[in-house]
């Protein structure tokens, strides 16, 4: 009998380990050879009406947060911060002239312009399915080779992303479980707890928002970029897999935490989700208003900018209180 106990002891670590070490693939689409936008796929003209016409009140809350010089962002890797520069002052106008028109119509009319430049996967933003992929492949079997040009993708680049209208959930994990600790990896027990304390289920095709109390330090950038807590493999993996959620979002900036749970991937959240599944995800949302309200479930509109090509892009989303009853 003890033998047989230390021979199913043993079976199980070694299950164990080879769970632990799952062939990461490339998903294909159930929705076709030339699908581009994965499990976005699931909202329809009948789950958006659905949603909207739950609506009750004019409360809207803005999910996006600010962009300003020495935001945080994720720069460790070579990309550029947020930059922005004004390209003409009304001042500057009248001393420069550049409409020809002289100075006393330049003191009469003033004129600012101003540009910016940034990465675009700063701030509150969506990763599209090209921003990683796997063994050289991104979702749905696309190849560089065949479809990545100097001027970016020629498959999911940013601009096939549709507006986003569907039932969202906030699942405010920091409240919950209580602050979370650095780098903590947001378990499938958290969200069911959080679940159970805000007495709510998750349903097929919803957007899922995740809150790690991080946006409280977004003005102070050093604070918000140390060792921050985000969403682990497993829990990940109960939301898609379990759950059916249709697109997923957190207040951090890179959705999952650090160090990676597997040693043979940095990223395994991004590759599981963008790569595998076609779940897309959006970083650094402003979560706090709907925490304070306690408002868990709301429609969730969002647009993002129409970038061809690009792996990502800024967005703004906004939530607005349904009855949950109806």
């Amino acid at each position: 009998m003890k033998r047989t106990k230390i021979f199913i002891a043993i079976l199980l670590f070694f299950q164990f380990l080879a769970r632990g070490q799952d062939q990461e693939t490339v998903g294909t689409s159930p929705w076709g050879p030339q699908d581009e936008i994965g499990t976005l796929n699931m909202m329809t003209e009948a789950s958006k009406l659905q949603v909207l016409s739950k609506i009750y009140i004019g409360k809207t809350y803005d999910l996006s947060v600010d962009y300003f010089v020495g935001m945080p962002s994720f720069h460790s890797l070579g990309d550029p911060g947020y930059q922005y520069w004004l390209t003409h002052t009304p001042h500057g106008t009248i001393v420069d002239n550049p409409n020809g028109l002289g100075a006393e119509m330049n003191k009469k009319v003033s004129y600012t312009g101003d540009a910016i430049s940034m990465y675009t996967h700063m701030g509150t933003h969506i990763d599209a399915l090209n921003h990683f992929g796997l063994n050289g492949k991104i979702w749905n079997g696309f190849t560089p080779e065949e479809y990545l040009g100097n001027k970016g993708w020629k498959k999911t680049g940013a601009e096939t992303i549709p507006p986003i209208i569907a039932r969202g959930v906030l699942l405010d994990v920091a409240a919950a479980t209580g602050p979370l600790p650095k780098n903590h990896h947001i378990t499938s027990q958290d969200l069911q707890l959080t679940l159970e304390k805000q007495d709510i289920k998750l349903k097929k095709g919803d957007v899922v928002l995740i809150r790690t109390g991080q946006a409280k330090f977004y003005d102070d950038a050093p604070h918000y970029l140390d060792n921050y807590p985000g969403i682990g493999l497993e829990a990940v993996k109960w939301l898609v897999e379990e759950q059916e959620i249709m697109l997923l979002g957190a207040d951090n900036l890179s959705f999952e935490a650090f160090p990676p749970e597997r040693e043979d991937n940095w990223v395994p959240v991004h590759t599981y989700l963008l790569a595998e599944k076609g779940v897309m995800f959006i970083e650094q949302l402003f979560l706090e208003e709907l925490s304070k309200d306690q408002v868990y479930e709301f429609a969730f509109i969002a647009t993002s900018l129409k970038l061809r090509g690009a792996s990502g892009s800024p967005m703004r989303p906004i939530a607005i209180p349904i009855n949950t009853k109806k």
